[in-house]
């Protein structure tokens, strides 16, 4: 059956045939951000979305994970689904042991719902404060959800960008879990590493042990393009810094790309470019995730 749903016209399906990556991965590799999208037929997407994405199915990841040489993978609600967690508890149970779970959650939902997601594989919620993505929800929402998922013993991941950091700050650093900033806080890669914007950035998770963030998406912050050495700085400066609070993740199926359609092996390829020694990429592929996401078998 054909999808009801008709994919934006400017929008880029992910790569068909991503070439195969040259750095090899560490035994247990996780990556720590990826998505499922529908497919709509199943799985409608959300009536509230911002954008119709390509169907991209749980059994394209899986192959894509096994393609790239990762064991694991972490699983984010996609803003194109809404509160609806159908697909991703969906691939969370096929998945069995080797995948965890980011929902995104209504503040009614019932306690029956957060046990099923607890049962699959959610170990987090997302707080999405990108504008142009999702609708504004009122502070004190987030805050009641935080304490309910708290005693789940999940934690909390932020996606925003870098010129909301500030106005941001004092509401993210009440949260009573752990916090994963998606994507490095989305910096402006053409002002440097050096530029008061970035260095806010660092001193959040300097100040705050209980931050942590995805040195991921190198092909959507770049501006010169792949081999994406614009961002390079930005990721090896965190992951030198902060080493054991840092993880990566391919993104697939990259939603809402407009540049460019990333090669997944080229996006593996940056690894060892920012996690320039075996110690460094074993605790971000593999010791960091683990102890987030899998912390009764670390």
């Amino acid at each position: 059956m054909s999808s009801p749903f008709l994919m934006d016209e400017d929008y880029l399906p992910f790569h068909p045939n991503p070439s195969k990556p040259s750095f090899q991965l560490p035994a247990g590799a996780v990556d720590a951000h990826c998505h499922v999208f529908g497919p709509g037929d199943v799985f409608p997407y959300a009536p509230e979305r911002k954008y119709t994405p390509c169907d991209a199915s749980k059994q394209q990841l899986f192959e894509l994970r096994d393609y790239l040489g990762f064991t694991r993978n972490v699983i984010v609600q996609a803003s194109c689904h809404g509160k609806d967690n159908s697909a991703l508890v969906d691939a969370l149970n096929a998945a069995g042991d080797l995948a965890r779970g980011v929902a995104v959650v209504s503040p009614d939902i019932s306690d029956q719902e957060l046990e099923i997601m607890d049962k699959a594989g959610v170990k987090a919620v997302r707080f999405n404060f990108v504008k142009r993505l999702v609708d504004a929800t009122p502070k004190e929402v987030f805050l009641r959800t935080a304490d309910r998922i708290k005693e789940l013993g999940w934690h909390i991941v932020v996606y925003f960008e870098a010129p909301d950091l500030e106005e941001l700050t004092p509401f993210l650093k009440t949260l009573p879990t752990s916090v994963v900033v998606d994507h490095m806080g989305r910096p402006d890669v053409t002002k440097g590493i050096d530029h008061p914007d970035f260095k806010r950035f660092m001193a959040l998770l300097s100040e705050n042990e209980n931050f942590w963030t995805k040195v991921s998406c190198p092909e959507r912050l770049t501006v010169a393009g792949p081999p994406y050495d614009d961002v390079i700085p930005f990721a090896k400066t965190l992951v030198e810094t902060f080493p054991d609070r840092v993880l990566w993740g391919t993104d697939w199926p990259h939603p809402n790309m407009k540049s460019h359609v990333p090669d997944e092996g080229v996006l593996v390829n940056t690894i060892p470019r920012i996690a320039v020694t075996q110690a460094l990429q074993k605790a971000l592929l593999v010791d960091n995730p683990m102890r987030l996401y899998w912390p009764e078998a670390s």
